[in-house]
């Protein structure tokens, strides 16, 4: 009979949730297949990972890029041992757990002796986190039982107060610290989470999915993937409940409340909360009209409806930037210039492989005037954005300044709970305001339907040279049309708040969006 293997990613899986590792191992379509935005987040750790490993000159890597590869790793990475190898990359070891056995790639391994290795694992994270702790006590588990001695650990992780200028510093760009106490402390307990995977393993049922059981900063995560396991998903269940925590919903389990209307109105909740339940309840949106009123009268014309793309990546693309940073290279502005003014549009996008910033600040400048509201969705991201190109381009620091002296959050009626409907689902996200407020709009039927789709496909349009020239002019397409409905969805939106303030005011002109 053959062993059953624990992989270092599925005993990451059972820690975050016992019914994730039964899944993979039983019924694993249930599992959703990592998507285009994913799979870009992990071609940034191995870009971060080939930066990092620079730090090991002598470094020999075993790897594979198939299956056939991947079976023959233990072998290979036995031999780069035997041939002498001082410090080894991608290296597979297998070690036997009782009936079962345990594998894992390590990042890098270095030679102290013929048998002791220190061992590296590289993150492409800003700093050491618990589950990096759990993925290294693993690996510890299996090389020592492979017949190893691990005599110092370390995360190597990006260092995002790093600033590019020239020439990417290497050295300077990740940052390593010595974790072996907390790694040794973890030992014992790792050794018996490795018993209780493989256990998990062998049950005939998948254990009880509920998210209560979630750990290691892996909540949200898997409501998701349980969501996807229910059958009939009910929108307004106690697995809707806008930022729950796992206490909470345990219990609500305990208390065999499934449905969010039935919450008594003695259980703890946050105000954001407590606002989506009564919108439930009482089947109407909740409406301060006085405040949403006073919203709109703060509003000095024109009005600028303002939303930016970035571009970001671990490796700073330019100089002044810090891994991760966001730097706009796309804009839309909606204008209306009086009240029940025409609805005008103007635009901006960078198709090329250069620093966006100082052709858009230049074409920015001439479209947004001095005065006047400028209206934006979360206004941090806006404002973080105009603070950073103004310390690029100090030329147009005053500028940017005025503008977000200028910023209004077009969000803040219903972050502050002004206009609350119950299939906002307890959140203010413009993804779910504008559906219920303008239904005929909609993003579904967009090829790019959130920011993290666009900035993955500009970044590989314009950087990394992966589309033919057709797919280009597509994806810029693509790009000019969801940036534009990000601010028509915000002059709609004002529209529909508007009507609270002056019911009998005349319609705005509305321009065609495309």
């Amino acid at each position: 009979m053959a062993k059953t293997e624990l992989s270092k990613s599925e005993y990451v899986m059972f820690l975050k949730h016992p019914a994730w590792l039964w899944l993979k191992k039983h019924d694993k379509k249930k599992l959703p297949e990592p998507d285009a935005n994913l799979q870009a987040m992990f071609d940034a750790g191995n870009l971060f990972e080939t930066y990092a490993e620079t730090r090991f000159p002598g470094l020999k890597r075993v790897g594979f890029s198939n299956y056939d590869e991947y079976l023959s790793m233990p072998v290979r990475s036995e031999k780069a041992i035997q041939d002498g190898a001082k410090q080894i990359s991608q290296a597979r070891f297998v070690a036997d757990f009782g009936e079962d056995a345990i594998t894992c790639i390590v990042d890098v391994i270095e030679r102290v002796d013929e048998k002791t290795f220190d061992l590296f694992e590289i993150k492409s994270s800003t700093s050491v986190k618990p589950e990096h702790i759990e993925d290294l006590a693993f690996q510890t588990v299996v090389l020592e039982k492979a017949g190893y001695t691990v005599r110092n650990i370390s995360v190597i992780y990006c260092n995002n107060q790093y600033v590019r200028s020239g020439e990417i510093d290497l050295l300077k760009l990740s940052g390593i610290q010595e974790v072996t106490d907390r790694v040794r402390a973890r030992i014992e307990q790792t050794n018996r989470a490795i018993l209780a995977a493989f256990q998990t393993i062998g049950l005939e049922e998948m254990p009880d999915p509920t998210p209560r059981r979630a750990k290691m900063g892996a909540f949200r995560e898997w409501l998701e993937i349980f969501a996807a396991l229910q059958p009939n998903d009910d929108p307004y269940s106690i697995y809707k409940l806008c930022r729950p925590v796992p206490e909470q919903l345990g219990q609500l389990e305990d208390l065999h409340i499934t449905s969010l209307k039935d919450i008594p109105e003695d259980f703890e909740l946050s105000k954001k909360q407590q606002w989506q339940v009564e919108a439930v309840k009482l089947g109407e949106p909740l409406v301060k009209p006085d405040k949403i009123g006073d919203f709109i009268e703060s509003l000095e014309y024109p009005l600028y409806f303002l939303d930016y793309e970035t571009l970001s990546s671990v490796v700073p693309p330019f100089d002044g930037l810090k891994p991760y940073q966001q730097l706009p290279f796309q804009y839309s502005l909606h204008i209306i210039e009086k009240h029940g003014g025409e609805l005008q549009h103007t635009e901006f996008l960078h198709t090329l492989d250069t620093d966006p910033v100082p052709e858009l600040l230049l074409q920015l400048q001439k479209d947004i005037g001095s005065k006047g509201t400028v209206l934006v969705w979360y206004e941090g991201f806006e404002k973080s954005c105009n603070d950073l190109m103004g310390r690029l381009q100090p030329e147009y620091a005053d500028f940017l300044t005025n503008v977000n002296a200028r910023v209004v959050d077009l969000m803040l009626p219903f972050d502050k709970g002004y206009y609350i409907d119950k299939d906002f689902c307890g959140s203010a996200s413009i993804k779910k305001v504008l559906p219920v407020l303008a239904p005929e709009l909609s993003y579904g039927d967009m090829d790019i339907q959130e920011g993290a789709s666009a900035q993955r496909l500009w970044m590989q349009a314009v950087y990394e040279d992966v589309h033919s020239e057709a797919e280009v002019f597509k994806i810029m397409e693509n790009l000019r049309k969801y940036c534009q409905l990000d601010t028509y969805a915000m002059v709609r939106i004002f529209e529909f708040l508007q009507e609270f303030h002056s019911p009998k005011s005349s319609e705005l002109v509305q321009a065609s969006l495309f």
